[in-house]
């Protein structure tokens, strides 16, 4: 029997990752669990918890004791607000890593996914077309964190056969929670003024491409991935992952399609440094050859879904 854990669960990516894996092997069988006291409706169909990474033995007992077979740990601190914590932030995105290693290590999971960023590019990495194997100096504790889980994933995965697997994800967009920190949160933000008619002053410059995709296809690549033949993976670092590629300029056009009123301006922060170490395209070759990936949304199609269905009330 599987038993799926998502640590992390009440995150951007957790709650529709719970969502879809429960519709696929029941609900009992998916545990959501974060360190929130409780969680949002949509994850009271199942079991939850509250875990916190750091505290090891609790988390040990906590996969053991339920008999997790698969972990997908998306605890962590995202690259804005990691910069504002850099110690907590290597500290969390870290050693709850290791305890997950580890558990595959002694047997106790047959897979583990653990999501990397583009965030493990820096200044020095080519811009456009970033390809799978490439210069990788991050700028940024997040992204260092980051380059070095996909360096002890691979070390975990060709020293003891751990079945860990990972996705360099771009920037998400989604309307089922609020974003939780990132870089690209913009692309999330943006959607809630415009309903609210309000004028959105943009924390990048105008002209910043970065990789961006729909929530609804992270979420199908993240299952592909981890559903595909122990065989067809060939990378156990971290695939490259592409989706949309576009500027806030040109979110704000397509926008400006179906809310004609609509007004951006730009201010950037410190967030365009972090931006400006990014790519602005992805080349994900390698997974559509070794598993399949193939993006269904692009940037029109993606605005409309994203003001037809943000709802401002959780901004309450």
């Amino acid at each position: 029997m599987r038993k799926i854990a998502v640590i992390g669960a009440c995150g951007q990516i957790g709650t529709e990752l719970v969502v879809k894996l429960r519709s696929m092997i029941g609900d009992a069988n998916v545990f959501a669990a974060d360190i929130k006291d409780e969680c949002s409706e949509v994850l009271k169909s199942g079991p939850y918890h509250k875990l916190d990474i750091l505290e090891k033995e609790s988390v040990r007992s906590f996969i053991i004791n339920n008999e997790i077979t698969e972990v997908y740990l998306l605890a962590a601190l995202l690259s804005a607000t990691a910069e504002k914590h850099p110690m907590f932030a290597w500290q969390l995105n870290m050693e709850g890593l290791f305890t997950i290693l580890d558990l595959g290590k002694e047997g106790y999971l047959n897979k583990i996914f653990w999501p990397s960023s583009i965030a493990v590019f820096g200044p020095t990495t080519p811009r456009v077309d970033t390809p799978q194997y490439t210069i990788m100096e991050p700028t940024t504790v997040y992204g260092i964190s980051k380059q070095a889980g996909e360096r002890w994933c691979e070390y975990y995965y060709n020293n003891y056969g751990v079945d860990v697997r990972s996705i360099r994800y771009p920037g998400l967009i989604s309307y089922t929670s609020l974003p939780g920190g990132g870089t690209t949160d913009y692309a999330v933000d943006i959607f809630y003024q415009a309903k609210l008619g309000k004028e959105y002053t943009c924390f990048l410059s105008e002209n910043t491409a970065l990789p961006m995709m729909y929530m609804e296809d992270a979420i199908r690549a993240t299952i592909e991935l981890m559903e595909a033949p122990k065989e067809n993976i060939a990378i156990r670092s971290s695939y490259n992952l592409g989706g949309v590629s576009f500027t806030p300029k040109e979110i704000a056009e397509e926008i400006k399609k179906q809310v004609p009123d609509f007004q951006i301006t730009y201010a950037p922060d410190f967030r365009q440094k972090i931006a400006d170490t990014w790519p602005g395209s992805i080349n994900d070759e390698d997974a559509r050859k070794d598993w399949g990936w193939e993006e269904k949304y692009n940037l029109e199609e993606l605005v409309r879904i994203m003001l037809s269905n943000v709802d401002v009330n959780l901004l309450v």
